[in-house]
């Protein structure tokens, strides 16, 4: 199954775009969900129809569901309670009511990863997943979650150290201090697998993002930082529907201004993106004939994520060079850092821990610079770590 992650500036039109382009797709023969991540039902104001945790038939070939915070969360405090009831009892601590307690601050996040998941791993036939992601710093926060997660994960609860479970309580006694229980490692490993699975959809190669912005100076601002964002992730843009544009035509009076700024912002993007104009109806669009008339197009046909990054040959002089594809980078807003066998590169507001592959990790970092919208990071093989040759 395919996936279409669609984002963009707050206000700028993600969720009407997210509609009309599962509605193009099932008009064009596509099986289609379409996943809402708003808690409030913003989907179902644009479809026209109410739309509900549970699937919902809005066309043919065409299904829409909403994410349920709510219910995910009192699953998991439910499952957690139980998984650690015996702890609880040992400390005489009482347990929370599902019914008397909110999803805590990030819940959304989770929620909106599990129904990724469930969308990828859903037995349902279906062709094309349509995501409509939160605004443009939430969600590429949101898909930076997954890897962060493991990583962090790793280092609290390493792998390796489940091997010796058995031990864990003739260690306990040796050392003079408690172990880490049983229920915490294996929740640790379930937790894992869950992210690994969504970190697989977000890396497939058929998955995109379609990002959605008026065009103007915000916008472009905007377009910019999302397009870093999503580079640094090694995430692919399927398109940029530049939404809301007005007529050219007799564009005089005020009018000359923001369609002045607008014919500039749209040249600049053609120049880097596979652009789509959507007209201004002049309304909000509501139901599928204005969906229709937007002409919002289907997925595009290209490959999604590429692995990142990517590993050159040895260059003239001997080194390794590694290509990070960073468009719209600042030099000035570039911080690189080696740490163990990982990578630490800091490109605008955005932070990414990528680790070396294992030719690499026996190299030292010779230099790095920013060229031509990458950033090539030199590193020089270490003698006393590489083979000799005779």
């Amino acid at each position: 199954m395919r996936t279409l992650l669609i984002t963009g500036p707050g206000g700028s039109g993600r969720t009407t775009t997210a509609a009309a382009t599962a509605l193009t797709a099932a008009r064009e023969g596509t099986r289609t969900l379409l996943l809402g991540t708003d808690r409030t039902d913003t989907l179902g104001a644009v479809l026209g129809t109410p739309v509900a945790a549970a699937p919902t038939v809005i066309a043919p070939r065409l299904t829409a569901r909403r994410v349920d915070p709510d219910t995910g969360f009192r699953e998991d405090l439910t499952a957690l309670q139980d998984r650690a009831a015996s702890a609880l009892d040992l400390l005489g601590a009482s347990r929370l009511e599902p019914e008397e307690t909110g999803p805590l601050p990030g819940a959304e996040e989770l929620a909106v990863l599990r129904a990724l998941r469930d969308a990828a791993l859903s037995e349902e036939a279906y062709d094309l997943l349509v995501v409509d992601l939160p605004p443009t710093p939430r969600a590429l926060a949101l898909l930076a979650l997954p890897e962060e997660l493991r990583r962090h994960l790793r280092r609290l609860l390493p792998p390796e150290r489940q091997a010796a479970r058995a031990l864990r309580p003739v260690l306990g006694r040796l050392a003079g201090v408690p172990m880490p229980a049983e229920w915490l490692y294996e929740t640790a490993a379930r937790l894992d697998l869950r992210l690994a699975a969504v970190e697989a959809v977000l890396a497939d190669r058929d998955t995109a993002v379609r990002l959605v912005a008026e065009p103007g100076p915000a916008g472009a601002d905007a377009v910019r930082t999302a397009a870093l964002g999503l580079a640094l992730r090694g995430l692919r843009t399927d398109a940029l529907i530049a939404n809301r544009v007005l007529p050219e035509a007799d564009a005089g009076g005020w009018l000359a201004g923001p369609v002045a700024q607008q014919r500039k912002a749209l040249d600049a993007w053609r120049e880097t993106h596979d652009v789509h104009r959507v007209a201004h109806l002049g309304r909000d669009p509501r139901g599928g004939d204005d969906l229709a008339a937007l002409a919002v197009p289907g997925p595009s046909a290209g490959r999604g994520a590429a692995d990142w990054p990517v590993t050159d040959g040895l260059a003239d002089d001997g080194v390794l060079v590694w290509h990070l594809p960073l468009p719209g980078a600042n030099r000035d807003e570039l911080d690189l850092i080696r740490r163990g066998d990982e990578l630490v590169v800091t490109a605008g507001p955005f932070r990414r821990t990528v680790p070396l592959p294992s030719a690499l990790r026996r190299c030292t970092v010779d230099g790095a610079a920013l060229r031509e919208d990458e950033l090539r990071i030199r590193f020089r093989p270490d003698p006393e770590l590489w083979p000799r040759t005779r």
